[in-house]
């Protein structure tokens, strides 16, 4: 029998999450490129965690009853992971960045492991993802260790040989079919990544955005193909989407308010019972715009609360700003703010306000200096005494991706960030960030719909799904995975807050 498995190594791009709870729209093509036309093919899924624990004997890395991180993204497949690769004709890896991202609960598969992994593949061997890039500028280091290397996209005509742009939404469109199957063997409710279009609507790029890399011009997809995906995820059994894989929601179709109506409306339509629908990426530019007012209502309107729409303001400072091409300016942030605030401040039913900005800081790009700190602190100050809401901050430094403009860029010295990056973002998370948790989330407010998902030394920690969920540990407790709470607030941390379930 024809065999085909699909290794979910993880990705973390700054235009789509591929984590656990979320789901790539990678693994999805992959699927969708096994299957078509193949009733005969075996295709499963698995986890690089499915992996981990089964090469350490089934026994966690952690002691109990603190949570194992390989628990939370275990398939059906866990326990026949190894056999399934051995065996199988062909394994999809699906892979990020080179150097792993870290989280809570999901560490991505690193290179060396999947070296590792591979050794006991005997079938085709194939790599979808970032990590692509990475195999393809060290093409001497890794030669033979692939069979085929795919960038961005994999349809079924090209599995065996490879691509290095997007192929054409027509050809991923007509691949589809159903994702029940796969589905199927997740052992979690998992969030849909879903794509809108490729490229960057900017006429200038920042100087480290790989979006351009990705797709040198925009292509939107056609409405009629995301509401198709949308109803064959619903129809699998998803129930939680996220309009996320692209630079920026609002600038969609140009920034057609009218279009950008009949997609969310369509969702809707088509897919009544969604638990969580959210955006995700927003250019400040087009969020300050009378049309971005306009799309913020309409995200209001018909997506679910606790949304989030993260800006790049990127740096306060001028000299980074000129230096790097950014286009945002504390004026145009500013706007797009008060856009956003002026109709997302209102709370749902779960607690949650129904739409906030978050914003996105970034150390380490040219023209920096130990004024750039300054700067950063005083333009958030300055957003603290205006009175705004905001629900997070991401405060990360800078990775010069190849094909980048930032990776031809030649610093004489290293940037001061480079030092202090630790102590600056202390700095944000003391003096911005823990404030602004407790503006959004005042002591005695009840929280909603979360559900346990990690226990650690601190206690359980629960969410909700969807864009960067906030994350409430109650202490010194040890509830089960995916156990459903209502919590009450009762403090507050730079990244996190304190709830309890009998509080008030």
């Amino acid at each position: 029998m024809d065999t085909a498995v699909i290794l979910d190594c993880y990705t973390v791009e700054p235009s789509g999450l591929g984590v656990p709870p979320y789901l790539s729209s990678y693994v999805r093509q992959a699927w969708s490129a096994l299957t078509t036309g193949r009733p005969d093919r075996d295709v499963r899924y698995v986890t690089i965690d499915d992996v981990r624990w089964e090469l350490n004997s089934g026994s966690p890395l952690t002691p109990p009853p603190l949570s194992d991180p390989m628990t939370y993204s275990a398939t059906q497949n866990r326990g026949n992971a190894i056999k399934l690769l051995r065996d199988a004709t062909t394994v999809i890896v699906v892979a990020g960045d080179a150097v792993p991202s870290v989280h809570l609960h999901a560490h991505n598969g690193s290179l060396d492991e999947i070296i590792r992994i591979l050794a006991c593949v005997r079938g085709r061997r194939v790599l979808l993802g970032p990590m692509a890039h990475h195999l393809l500028d060290n093409a001497a280091t890794y030669a033979g260790l692939f069979d085929a290397l795919h960038t961005h996209t994999i349809t079924s005509n090209t599995i065996a040989l490879g691509s290095r742009a997007g192929a054409a939404y027509e050809q991923l469109r007509a691949d589809r079919d159903s994702f029940t199957d796969l589905i199927g063997q997740l052992g979690w409710a998992p969030v849909a990544e879903i794509e809108l279009y490729r490229g960057c609507t900017r006429r200038r790029f920042c100087s480290f955005c790989n979006e351009p890399v990705k797709s040198a011009s925009v292509a939107f997809r056609d409405l009629e193909d995301i509401l198709d995906e949308a109803r064959q995820l619903y129809a699998a059994g998803v129930r939680n989407f996220r309009l996320g894989q692209q630079t920026c929601f609002f600038s969609t179709w140009n920034r057609d308010v009218a279009q950008i109506e009949r997609l969310l409306a369509g969702i809707r339509q088509a897919c009544p019972d969604l638990q969580i629908l959210h955006i995700d990426n927003a250019d400040p530019l087009a969020v300050a715009s009378p049309a971005g007012a306009r799309i913020a209502a309409l995200i209001v309107q018909y997506c679910s609360e606790g949304n989030c729409a993260p800006m790049g303001m990127e740096s306060f400072d001028p000299a980074v700003i000129e230096a790097n091409v950014l286009t945002c300016t504390p004026q145009i942030l500013r706007r797009a703010i008060d856009n956003i605030n002026a109709v997302g401040n209102q709370r749902g039913p779960a607690g949650l306000p129904a739409l906030l900005p978050g914003i996105n800081i970034i150390y380490g790009l040219p023209g920096e200096t130990h004024r750039t700190h300054l700067a950063n602190l005083r333009g958030l100050d300055d957003l603290m005494t205006a009175g705004v809401l905001c629900h997070r901050t991401n405060v990360r430094q800078a990775r010069a991706y190849p094909g980048t403009p930032l990776a031809a860029m030649n610093q004489q010295t290293p940037p001061p960030s480079l030092e202090h990056f630790t102590t600056w973002k202390a700095d944000i998370d003391n003096i911005w960030d823990q404030p602004m948790k407790q503006r959004v989330y005042p002591i005695g407010l009840r929280l909603r719909g979360l559900h346990a998902f990690f226990v650690t030394n601190r206690g359980t920690w629960f969410r909700r799904l969807g864009s960067y969920p906030i994350q409430v540990v109650e202490r010194d407790t040890v509830v089960p995975h995916y156990t459903p709470a209502d919590l009450t607030v009762t403090e507050h941390a730079p990244r996190f807050i304190y709830g309890a379930r009998n509080a008030g």
